[in-house]
């Protein structure tokens, strides 16, 4: 078995992790958890749930399209919010934004709560799994 890291030059530079991990065989693509980082490592959005969950999510399937998939591969994500009041306000809005890049087909996902995130400007992580043909 072998294991590929990825980490593409569109994405922060990784400091303890890799954005993508390929393992040969299943190609099974581990994501790592994507805030609403720029390529210079600082988070964009403000303080606005939707604007840095659109970030993140377009974090995360770049790693992934860099590791070969795309968003009908993802199996599984997790959302990691600050304020699930605030994620539950803009439900609507945060799905919109999924349809918009991701399409259709959703994972299997969870949304779970933290007191904060490694970023303390982070509102919101995602992460993932995916399954490649």
């Amino acid at each position: 078995m072998s294991v590929e890291r990825i980490n593409p030059a569109e994405l922060s530079p990784p400091t303890g992790f890799s954005h993508a991990v390929v393992t040969a065989g299943s190609r099974t693509v581990f994501l790592a958890g994507q805030t609403a980082l720029d390529t210079d490592g600082k988070v964009v959005g403000g303080s606005s749930l939707p604007e840095q969950f659109e970030k993140a999510l377009t974090n995360l399937l770049t790693a992934l399209a860099a590791a070969g998939g795309t968003p009908s591969d993802l199996a599984r994500v997790t959302v990691y919010a600050t304020d699930i009041a605030d994620y539950r306000a803009n439900v609507r809005e945060l799905g919109r934004i999924w349809r918009e890049l991701a399409g259709r087909d959703y994972p299997a996902m969870a949304v779970v709560e933290v007191v904060r995130l490694w970023d303390d400007q982070a509102a919101v992580e995602l992460d993932g799994i995916a399954v490649l043909p």
